[in-house]
């Protein structure tokens, strides 16, 4: 037996008795797994973990609270043996063998009749590796297998598209605050998998470049001062893509639903019937202080921050923004979208009691190589600005954090 690789399969366990002999830290790690495939678990051991107990109070398992007897494998289809008591390690191995019950063994897998697989899940499909040289198992080798494997599909690294269960539709994807490692790992998988992407200035660019070429790369760039494509038009290009059968995703910078417009295309794609996944992405409103070594609360020193957009100035009877109020406030304000309002901002500010003297840091381009901090105080900001060439995007910190931590840079 020993001279040939194992034979791999999936057990379909669901309302099947499995038998494991031993409450010990090997049943702890197996028994989720057992339980997510269905099986009926009946659990044979004097004692058990802290975890394992609490999963026979939760009535997942049975357990009977006793060493291995002789007959307990009986109408078994599946034994994991795992105690610490190699004599009934051996007879409980003895008995499935005689009863045809394929079993595992922990602590002598040559002996064993079944190995466990290193295993891992992304997005339905399960991973399961087997050493096939049964004189040199090697299990941090499979288990290392089994994280390259599974990592690659969930981060996109390793594409597998799908065929038969592929839907059309749109998937609205937050990129994070610019840097391509701060994409989650399904929003890189699913741009992995599109036909065509649909993106903006503001996100990761530089994961365009790894898509292969088929796929449709579409420019919504709302670059500041200059040309931009109108969101009826992205909603429309969206829709168009979706129809013809097109796996299509939006890419967006930072969090679809923080000044990112994301619900206005989830209610177009909605109107014209079309599926739509939602992935949130890092905000930048959070990420950029923290790269830039600005914590947005912090012990003795803010309770609270509050995230704005400036996009507007406080005296335009567009605002929403209820600039008076946030004046008063003693935590952390975190202004999106307001490099080129930042004075009249300040002004506002001051003029409603927060002091000219308050610590202010201006991010821009957070998390990318062009990251650059610049400090100032609610009173010189606005010269600031100007005189060090303040350009969007910038993400801009109001609030004694600001001095806090120790500036840095990428």
């Amino acid at each position: 037996m020993a001279e040939h690789p194992a034979y791999p399969v999936g057990l379909r366990l669901t309302g099947r008795r499995v038998v494991v002999v031993g409450g010990g830290q090997v049943a702890q790690r197996r028994l989720p797994a057992l339980l997510a495939a269905g099986a009926d678990v009946v659990l044979v051991s004097p004692e058990a973990t802290p975890s394992v107990e609490a999963m026979a109070d939760a009535g997942e398992i049975t357990w009977q609270r006793r060493p291995y007897a002789e007959g307990d494998l009986a109408g078994a289809w599946y034994a994991l043996v795992a105690s610490d008591d190699a004599e009934a390690n051996a007879r409980a191995s003895a008995e499935a063998e005689r009863e045809r019950v394929w079993c595992v063994r922990s602590d002598d897998a040559d002996r064993a009749t079944a190995w466990t697989p290193a295993t891992g899940q992304s997005e339905g499909v399960t991973v399961a590796v087997l050493t096939t040289d049964a004189r040199g198992r090697d299990p941090r080798h499979t288990a290392a297998v089994r994280d390259a494997v599974v990592e690659g599909l969930r981060d996109g690294t390793l594409v597998a598209p799908h065929h038969r269960t592929r839907t059309p539709g749109v998937a609205l994807v937050g990129g994070g605050p610019g840097d391509p490692d701060l994409i989650t790992v399904r929003g890189r998988r699913l741009l992995a998998e599109a036909d065509v992407v649909i993106a903006d200035r503001l996100g990761p660019r530089d994961l365009l470049a790894e898509l292969p070429p088929h796929v449709e790369v579409i420019d919504a760039a709302k670059i500041p001062y200059g040309r931009y494509m109108a969101q009826e038009a992205i909603n429309n290009a969206l829709i168009e893509h979706a129809r013809k059968g097109r796996s299509v995703v939006r890419l967006k910078g930072g969090d679809p639903y923080v000044f990112g417009r994301g619900m206005e295309e989830v209610q177009a794609l909605a109107e014209a019937g079309i599926p739509c996944t939602v992935v949130p992405g890092i905000s930048s409103s959070i990420s950029v202080p923290g790269a830039a070594g600005i914590p947005v609360t912090h012990r003795g020193v803010a309770h609270e921050f509050t995230v704005v957009s400036g996009h507007v100035a406080p005296d335009d009877e567009r605002s929403l923004v209820d600039w008076p109020s946030l004046a008063r406030l003693t935590g952390t304000l975190v202004i999106l979208m307001g490099v080129d309002k930042m004075g009249r901002i300040a002004e506002t500010l001051i003029a409603h009691g927060r002091s000219p003297d308050t610590p202010v840091a201006l991010v821009q381009e957070g998390t990318t190589a062009a990251q650059r901090r610049v400090d100032a105080t609610l009173a010189t900001v606005a010269e600031t600005v100007r005189a060090e060439d303040v350009r969007p995007p910038a993400v801009i910190v109001v609030g004694e954090v600001v001095a806090v931590g120790t500036p840095t840079d990428r």
